[in-house]
């Protein structure tokens, strides 16, 4: 079973889906890792707001923000590998990440709901980019 780690920057919630704008890319992004739960794998997700010691206790993750600062979260880590970094990665580049089929036949999973109340999301949210830091 692959095992990915996402030590994301801070953000007031685990999901970051609060306040009065919500970055589109996320409710998108905790739906695509539902998804690869779904498909076995495990996920563990860090905020560095809330769980810090997570970054802390972490060499490749200190590593990375010595080198690059916070602009390199999100980072992803699968199976102790930094495999992404500073971008929150489609679900198509996740699976590949992880070593899975590409998804784009799955259908889309737009989470609505989130801790600090409701979020309209499109279901075809566009990110750009990928990279490690």
């Amino acid at each position: 079973m692959k095992r990915l780690q996402v030590f994301d920057p801070p953000m007031c919630c685990s999901t970051g889906v609060c306040g009065p704008t919500v970055d589109p890319a996320l409710p998108q992004f905790a739906a695509d890792l539902a998804w690869l739960q779904g498909q076995g794998v495990e996920v563990e997700r860090f905020n560095l707001a809330q769980q810090p010691q997570a970054f802390a206790g972490n060499d490749l993750v200190r590593q990375q923000l010595t080198k690059s600062g916070s602009g390199c979260l999100p980072l992803l880590i699968v199976d102790g590998q930094v495999v992404s970094g500073g971008v929150y990665p489609t679900r198509e580049q996740l699976a590949g990440l992880v070593g899975l089929p590409t998804a784009a036949g799955s259908a889309p999973i737009v989470l609505k709901s989130c801790c600090c109340g409701t979020a309209s999301v499109p279901g075809d949210v566009q990110r750009s980019g990928n990279g490690c830091c």
